[in-house]
């Protein structure tokens, strides 16, 4: 199976219900299905060869969705560039993936001048310069009706590039194959049943990152998706109680932004049918928190940019068991998905015990069919994928019930005075406090220990305590639950947290920070 034929079916088979709603409007099904088969058909005019890499740079809005679909309808390669990247890291992109179009929202002209100076086209959205296509003019060209596709499911469909945490962004081949592997799974294991018309999707984070994986999920079995360009507490908020939106992915970061909102309670999100939330693990507490002030609906799912998620899911079932009776569940990323395997294997990429800690490795139609470009061609970073086993980076060890559960990312590891730390579990203690809203741990260099455990948190703003008491609570706290190599030697307060590309929070910019600060 292919994108475009999923259009094709969708178009036809739900012609009159509405497909997406935005600040610019609605579209039904039939009328959204002709915009994307109309830029289907304007991308080839322009020469294009089956794979040829499209960029796309664009906030969230109705034409995202459009762009997303017909780039994969036409048998070419999207590029999602990420508006959180410098523009720095979109020439790289642009040059490693040798990009020939740009679909450009005219809100980033001036920051995308390197680019647009490197592509063969520019499809200008809501703009008309010279030089460039104008994206309605250039749709309203085309043939409207849809063509036959026959795509191979083999072949590339999308080039994602990592948020660039560990060095430059690396652009992981997926395919049709990964994507509509990805489809399936999201209905078996995060929904749990095919999406109908009274289902309706929030776009509430960047359709670049997770958000996006729901886009052809709900738009293949006719459904719902309303967009917001930003994400704001508030709006969320009245888009679940006033426009019929019944479910969301979030990362923690936006989770944690949430609980904070003014008069919070469950009351405001009894139209919610499931909050999903992924990117990053995140806090017991904080899910006691969600499950109490937000929804009892809640579904946790992982996954990596070279495995498209879900990888493995956490369930509704399995958050009332950890809430009500084995609190460890929480800290789980759940069971794996069907046609998913994983294992947890030692250094020599032997399989550990059951209980054991080791790297987390996978391997499915899920996972990527290696690295394009510059890291393509690296040996230090092509033995990612061996013998059809992706090696994730991710520590994690698996219960008897094939649970997995992640420990950190091997980089992120802190060896102090010898003993090898975790940052998450001092994170789950941490955030235990209740004025704490978000918590971050590392290994700062320390010519005594080695590495010294550094902690830092953000506070609720919503909390009256003073700081000298927090901090003397949080250290409290960690003293009664935690072993005295794994105690912070150093808590700070921060107003916020730096943030990566993809919403979660950039240890490596806090390093920075700490490092220019002469710490």
């Amino acid at each position: 199976m292919d994108v475009g034929t999923l259009v094709a079916r969708s178009m036809q088979k739900y012609r009159d219900r509405i497909a997406v709603e935005s600040s610019e409007g609605s579209l039904t099904y039939g009328e959204i299905g002709s915009r994307i088969f109309q830029l289907a058909r304007g991308l080839k005019s322009l020469g294009l060869e089956d794979g040829d890499r499209v960029l796309d740079l664009q906030f969230n809005q109705t034409s995202y969705l459009e762009t997303d679909l017909a780039i994969s309808t036409a048998g070419l390669c999207r590029v999602a560039l990420n508006y959180r990247l410098h523009p720095k890291d979109w020439v790289r992109i642009t040059n490693d993936c040798q990009a020939k179009v740009l679909i450009l929202d005219a809100k980033f002209w001036d920051e995308s001048a390197e680019v647009r100076e490197i592509v063969e086209h520019v499809i200008l959205i809501h703009g008309d310069q010279d030089k460039t296509l104008p994206y309605e003019a250039f749709l309203a060209k085309q043939d409207p009706h849809p063509f036959s596709t026959s795509v191979s499911p083999d072949a590339l469909v999308s080039l994602n590039y990592s948020s660039g945490t560990t060095g430059n962004p690396k652009g992981a081949i997926r395919t049709h194959r990964n994507r509509t592997a990805s489809l399936s799974n999201i209905v078996s294991d995060i929904l749990g049943r095919i999406p109908n018309q009274t289902d309706c999707w929030i776009h509430a984070g960047p359709i670049t990152h997770t958000s996006g994986l729901f886009v052809l999920p709900y738009f293949a079995y006719g459904a719902k998706q309303i967009i917001l360009e930003k994400f704001y507490p508030e709006e969320l908020i009245d888009v679940i109680q006033n426009r019929g939106g019944n479910a969301t992915a979030l990362v923690p970061t936006m989770v944690a932004r949430l609980l904070s909102t003014p008069n919070i309670s469950a009351e405001k999100f009894t139209n919610l049918r499931m909050l999903g939330y992924a990117g990053a693990p995140m806090p017991p507490e904080q899910i006691r928190q969600c499950y109490e002030k937000i929804t009892k609906h809640m579904v946790q799912y992982y996954g990596l940019v070279e495995a498209i998620p879900p990888v493995t899911v956490l369930s509704e079932a399995d958050h009332e068991q950890g809430l009500f009776n084995n609190p460890e569940l929480l800290t789980s990323a759940g069971n794996p998905c069907m046609g998913v395997e994983i294992l947890i294997v030692d250094e020599h990429g032997k399989e550990v015990p059951t209980g054991e800690i080791g790297e987390v490795i996978t391997r499915g139609d899920h996972v990527m069919h290696g690295y394009y470009g510059a890291a393509g061609k690296d040996p230090t970073v092509t033995k990612a994928v061996r013998d059809g086993w992706l090696h994730t980076g991710d520590l994690g060890r698996v219960d008897s019930d094939n649970r997995l559960y992640l420990v950190d990312r091997k980089g992120e590891m802190i060896i102090s005075g010898g003993y090898n730390i975790y940052p998450r579990e001092i994170e789950d203690v941490i955030a235990e406090i209740p004025e704490v809203r978000e918590v971050a741990v590392m290994g700062i260099n320390d010519s005594e220990w080695g590495q010294r455990v550094t902690a830092m948190v953000t506070i609720d703003p919503n909390s009256k305590a003073d700081q000298n008491e927090i901090k003397n609570k949080i250290l409290d706290h960690c003293k009664s639950k935690l072993a005295s190599y794994k105690k912070p030697k150093d808590l700070r307060i921060v107003s916020e947290f730096p943030l990566n590309s993809t919403g979660k929070i950039s240890k490596k910019l806090l390093k920075q920070q700490l490092e220019a600060e002469g710490v």
